[in-house]
């Protein structure tokens, strides 16, 4: 993909002549773009489908990017879609009907507490990768992590007797992180034998790890995490931050202080945590719709 970016900039700096201001905001919105991607799962851009696009959208205004900003990192990305279909780099252009959104930031997408529960039951322990898998997706959801901070947990970054995780998020800011019961009693299992069987002979300072030694990708969790979801018949598309979006929803829904869970979540602003706020007040709405005399 990083390929692709590097041709299409080159292209509007031939053929279309854009100043280098524009060139260097567009360049910073591609790679953005494309490092969300990779953090996806995605590697090639004839993958990414409309909904993709749609989500990273999203993305952005949960951030809390002006429309502006919205609407030109939507163009590039566009200009970007565009160009690797015409190129033959893309089957089609999956940005083609997608426009700039307008009004109110979209909610923040999470599942029930039931899905969540088939979900984290589907690997088994039986198998080293089982308990791994199973490890990793108790962790994530008990933790609210990022892709980026679950995958790259160095082996002691868990403390299982006490059941903390030390993360190292954005700008190599630390946070501890409190996890539950269930995420403890998954990493002993994994740590207790499968962990050293995917390793084999060999060595490594990672917590999760793949039986060639290296540390589980982003790209991997990613394409295991939607196997587990389809195999739990969850309908909708889950990607890691599907899970830690249902961290907060389902923290606040049961009255955990907004703070405490900006902490939890490693936000620098609160303004980006009381998006879930509003989740809870929209499921509240539904409910109160239900009443008889509402």
């Amino acid at each position: 993909m990083d390929e692709a970016v590097d041709r299409y900039l080159a292209h509007l700096r031939v053929e279309r002549g854009l100043l280098d201001a524009t060139l260097e905001a567009y360049a910073r919105d591609l790679r953005e773009y494309v490092d969300w991607l990779s953090a996806s799962g995605i590697a090639r851009l004839s993958e990414v489908t409309e909904p993709t696009v749609l989500q990273h959208l999203g993305a952005l205004q949960i951030r809390g990017l002006s429309r502006a900003s919205q609407a030109r990192h939507l163009a590039a990305v566009r200009g970007l879609h565009k160009f690797a279909n015409a190129e033959g780099l893309a089957p089609s252009d999956p940005s083609e009907g997608v426009e700039a959104t307008r009004g109110s930031r979209p909610l923040p997408h999470f599942l029930g507490i039931d899905d969540v529960d088939r979900l984290l039951a589907q690997p088994t322990s039986s198998t080293a990768t089982g308990a791994r898998d199973k490890a990793m997706l108790e962790v994530l959801y008990a933790s609210g992590l990022r892709v980026s901070e679950l995958v790259g947990l160095p082996l002691g970054g868990i403390d299982s007797m006490i059941g903390v995780v030390r993360v190292r998020g954005k700008g190599g800011k630390e946070r501890i992180v409190p996890v539950g019961a269930r995420a403890r009693e998954a990493l002993d299992v994994y740590l207790g034998g499968p962990r050293q069987k995917l390793l084999g002979t060999r060595h490594s300072s990672d917590l999760f790890v793949t039986p060639r030694g290296g540390h589980m990708t982003r790209q991997g969790f990613w394409k295991l995490l939607g196997r587990y979801a389809r195999a739990a018949g969850i309908e909708q598309r889950v990607y890691p931050h599907t899970l830690r979006h249902s961290f907060a929803t389902h923290l606040l829904e049961r009255g955990a202080d907004l703070r405490a869970v900006q902490a939890m979540l490693g936000h620098a602003d609160i303004a980006t945590t009381q998006i879930y706020t509003h989740v809870d007040r929209e499921r509240l709405k539904a409910v109160i719709a239900k009443h008889p005399r509402a």
